[in-house]
């Protein structure tokens, strides 16, 4: 399995399928957000992408990161695409949430979606990309009643 270097060369594949998951390797998860089983999957349909969601810790996700990005240091999400996967820190994203004062739930909502528009082909590597994908996000994430996270807070 090779992480997306943000973007994969073939998107994810679209409409309903039978075999992703939702694994919660850190139990934390369902302490910290309520429900993330359903916050998960009613994110990442709003993308069309399909793909499984892992929601781990930072000790999972730096292993990994160090492994196949030569990056030793946790990340707030990875993605796979063969097969297509979502990777979430719950460490970090409790971290960012906290720095960012937003709802944990909400950044996990974020997150999903990112990474799933990633493996869907997009990117934010130049600034009118980057900023195409942020309205994307924004838009997707208001159909679940999620704060624009790219609007600063007063």
């Amino acid at each position: 399995m090779q992480p997306s270097s943000e973007v994969c060369s073939r998107p994810c594949r679209s409409g309903p399928q039978l075999h992703d998951a939702i694994i919660i390797i850190e139990q934390r998860w369902r302490w910290h957000v309520p429900r993330a089983e359903r916050l998960v999957a009613r994110a990442l349909a709003l993308t069309g992408c399909s793909a499984s969601i892992v929601l781990a810790n930072d000790a999972l996700i730096r292993k990994l990161n160090a492994r196949d990005r030569g990056r030793n240091k946790p990340t707030n999400v990875l993605t796979y695409c063969s097969p297509p996967a979502i990777i979430v820190s719950l460490d970090t994203v409790l971290r960012e949430a906290r720095e960012t004062q937003k709802r944990p739930a909400h950044h996990l909502a974020h997150l999903v979606i990112h990474g799933a528009l990633h493996l869907s082909g997009e990117d934010h590597e130049h600034a009118g990309s980057a900023v195409a994908m942020e309205r994307r996000e924004a838009r997707l994430l208001s159909k679940i009643g999620v704060p624009n996270p790219w609007k600063t807070r007063p």
